[in-house]
């Protein structure tokens, strides 16, 4: 079965900015989410440049160091960067993989710890159309 549709979209549903770069570090896809995110900077326009242009020199150090560290070995495949006390959130650097396991590219993931502010819908109290 193929899951690419799946896949793409469960990432276009996340609220969260989802950006994919390759190992050259070109932002190949971004989210709604991001594409939101970022579009004072850019937006949709940023596929297709380089990501180190959006960072300082000192990240961009980092996040060269961390694409060395995801090559090194399969078993390197996330680690946490920093927490954005404004944002109330981790985040995190993935490695993105192949089949094989061959490391293929990265993405950023950010988990907001705040309390989800929506209402709970409990839809097993309601009588199911058919």
């Amino acid at each position: 079965m193929e899951l690419s549709k799946y896949f793409k979209s469960i990432v276009e549903q996340d609220r969260c900015a989802v950006v994919i770069c390759n190992l050259e570090h070109e932002i190949i896809y971004m989210n709604p989410a991001a594409i939101s995110r970022y579009a004072k900077s850019g937006g949709v326009g940023l596929v297709g440049t380089s990501l180190l242009n959006c960072h300082s020199e000192e990240s961009n150090r980092k996040i060269k160091k961390i694409v060395s560290w995801f090559k090194e070995s399969s078993d390197n495949n996330i680690i946490y960067t920093f927490h954005n006390e404004k944002e109330n959130k981790d985040v995190y650097m993935v490695a993105l993989r192949d089949e094989m396991g061959t490391l293929i590219g990265y993405y950023e993931k950010h988990e907001y710890r705040n309390v989800e502010e929506n209402k709970v819908i409990n839809l097993l109290d309601k009588p199911i159309d058919k």
